[in-house]
């Protein structure tokens, strides 16, 4: 090749136009006090020194989870978002055959007053849980890979293992769904595995104590709440019916009374009201269980006119 042959640029050539007071010297001015430089504020941020972190207490794992696997938007102002908040165990609050509940506080050290306590649901490992009537429930789902659906038909320990985290992620996408819906649910904060975040539901003593709010099956109330209570989630199973959702273990024991407000929990097991063949019998299950409660406090609630009220809804 000869030097004809070559491409030919100009010989001047386009730069990048900088500000007029712009200078490559090292200090154009003069090393400033500061040793900084005429550095460009943009990048600059401030650096700040964390603890090490003490028994029962990890770094927030916000960031650390997909986006999807984050509480729907927008965010409540509660919600801890900060990179450097930390996470810590404040023990347990329920046990149950699946999971367990724990408290956690997830707040920044250097911005503690906007520190959140957070309810953990997290489904327990395969050496220690069994999930009872779980065919029933899950019929008519499907799972992505055919080989985890068959290790959880065999219930071989991988099988166990695919089942946490499957009802974990069915529970989380209930609550989304749910809280997107407007239904009465506490707000999912984040999914990490088998460990579900979500708003811990509170009610405050006489005596200004945040406590856990009780299970309806544990109150009294007077008439006129109970009346309240009822058309409540009257409500809010004439909503699931209308997207063709059935809760499908709904009682006094997994409905919390947060004042004059009732909050629905335990999700992980909800149904198609007309993919699953057994949508029906759960939905009037449903009802049966709740009237027969609400009777039991003095209510004249008939859970035959609710299935069908419900049905008008639903078709």
């Amino acid at each position: 090749m000869s030097r004809d042959d070559l491409p030919h640029y100009p010989q001047h050539a386009q730069h990048p136009a900088f500000p007029d007071d712009f200078g490559t010297e090292p200090y154009r001015d003069g090393p400033p006090s500061d040793g900084m430089g005429d550095i460009d504020d943009r990048f600059v941020f401030d650096f700040r020194e964390y603890d090490d972190l003490a028994d029962g207490q990890r770094w927030s794992t916000w960031l650390s989870v997909e986006p999807l696997s984050r509480g729907p938007e927008p965010l409540p102002d509660w919600v801890v978002t900060s990179q450097g908040a930390i996470d810590t165990e404040l023990g347990v609050l329920k046990t149950g055959k699946e999971a367990d509940v724990h408290l956690v506080e997830r707040a920044d050290p250097l911005d503690p007053d906007a520190g959140v306590v957070m309810a953990a649901k997290r489904y327990r490992s395969s050496e220690h849980r069994t999930f009872h009537r779980a065919a029933s429930y899950t019929e008519g789902r499907s799972m992505k890979r055919s080989r985890d659906e068959r290790a959880v038909k065999r219930k071989s320990t991988f099988g166990r293992q695919v089942a946490a985290g499957e009802w974990a992620v069915s529970e989380w996408a209930a609550l989304v769904r749910f809280w997107r819906l407007g239904l009465p649910v506490p707000y999912p904060v984040q999914i990490d595995g088998t460990e579900i975040l979500m708003e811990w539901i509170t009610v405050v003593d006489e005596d200004g104590t945040v406590q856990t709010a009780p299970r309806l099956a544990q109150t009294r109330p007077s008439p006129e709440l109970l009346a309240s209570y009822f058309a409540q989630l009257t409500d809010a199973l004439a909503t699931m019916a209308q997207n063709g959702i059935v809760h499908g273990d709904l009682s006094a024991y997994n409905i919390l009374a947060a004042g004059d407000r009732l909050v629905v929990i335990d999700l992980p097991q909800i149904v198609d009201l007309v993919g699953n063949l057994n949508g029906m019998t759960f939905l009037q299950r449903d009802c049966a269980n709740i009237c027969g409660w609400f009777r039991s406090r003095g209510l004249d609630a008939d859970e035959d006119a609710l299935f069908g009220e419900l049905m008008a809804h639903a078709f």
